[in-house]
């Protein structure tokens, strides 16, 4: 006996017919009826009394129809215990500190809830740091600011975010309220920012050159939590993405937009080869492309435009 027999029978109780069973299952009528007769010969008994109107089981086809069904679950139960199986494993991940303020925490929740086998490994560390571990292997997904020349990687453009002026209430020289603020104009603004080894300085760099701008930087912090709590204490104000800007804004800071259209920070998905990464890999590469989708869509991740 075969599943595919028991479904077809199956099929032909839930229709009636032998006609529309065929039709739903789209094969034709005379090989359905083929492989029901198979079924009854092996069993020795009659499943269906077949009429001009329809087909009905017997009583020893009805008896057979709750035991075909428990297979046909056991049977897709299997499947998935062989396919959770599958995906179990170890996966490491590698987040910038701010990308990781927003994406961390729901990544988490939606591998636990649909791959609870697979072992996570969450890096999180600066983009310049966390492009070395992928070159070196020591990681098998990473989200990064620019894109790579490396052709072996895989790469994937998944978000723009705008970047935040943030400052302390009481910091005068950063002072406008919540109106945007163009670039141009934060020569003489006390900065706080991460070192060159930062993919966010060195986009921003680039913008104040494109206006012959020397920014004011009195110091540099790596550390985010570290970094904020400087400008929430009035040191100096800093520019950040919106993931940064939403959870730190909470403290009571100043938050304005930075009008330039071209000053953005693309977000990339980038992975070792898709030869290279196992099941667990491609299962989290594929969660994190939904998840930070969803973040984007229902705006948690503020100031973020997908594009992927």
């Amino acid at each position: 006996m075969e599943l595919r027999q028991f479904r077809y029978f199956l099929k032909v109780v839930e229709c009636g017919s032998l006609g529309k069973a065929a039709l739903e299952l789209d094969v034709g009528t005379s090989a359905l009826s083929q492989q029901i007769s198979k079924l009854e010969n092996e069993l020795a008994t009659r499943l269906l009394n077949r009429t001009s109107t329809g087909a009905l089981p017997t009583s020893a086809g009805i008896a057979f129809m709750h035991h075909a069904q428990l297979a046909i679950r056991q049977a897709e139960q299997a499947a998935m215990a062989a396919q959770k199986e599958r995906t179990s494993g170890y996966v490491s991940i590698g987040m910038p500190p701010t990308t990781a303020t927003v994406l961390a925490l729901p990544l988490i929740r939606a591998m636990r809830e649909n791959y609870p086998h697979i072992h996570l490994h969450i890096i999180e560390m600066l983009s310049g740091h966390l492009e070395n571990m992928l070159n070196t292997r020591q990681l098998d997904l990473a989200i990064l600011f620019h894109k790579e020349t490396v052709h072996r990687w895989s790469t994937k453009a998944l978000l723009d975010e705008e970047l935040f002026l943030i400052s302390s209430p009481e910091d005068l020289d950063a002072s406008g309220g919540l109106s945007p603020v163009h670039i141009k104009n934060l020569a003489d603004i006390k900065l706080i920012m991460p070192s060159g080894q930062h993919g966010l300085r060195t986009s921003l760099m680039a913008a104040f050159e494109r206006y012959n701008i020397y920014p004011n930087i009195i110091m540099e912090i790596d550390g985010l939590t570290l970094l904020m709590d400087t400008v929430h204490q009035g040191f100096g104000a800093t520019i950040q993405p919106g993931a940064a800007a939403a959870r730190f804004g909470k403290n009571g800071l100043s938050i304005r937009r930075i009008e330039d259209n071209q000053l953005i920070r693309r977000n990339y998905l980038v992975s070792l080869p898709d030869d290279d990464l196992s099941p667990s890999a491609l299962a989290a590469r594929a969660t994190i492309i939904k998840v930070a989708k969803d973040l984007v869509n229902s705006g948690i991740w503020s100031g973020a435009n997908w594009i992927g």
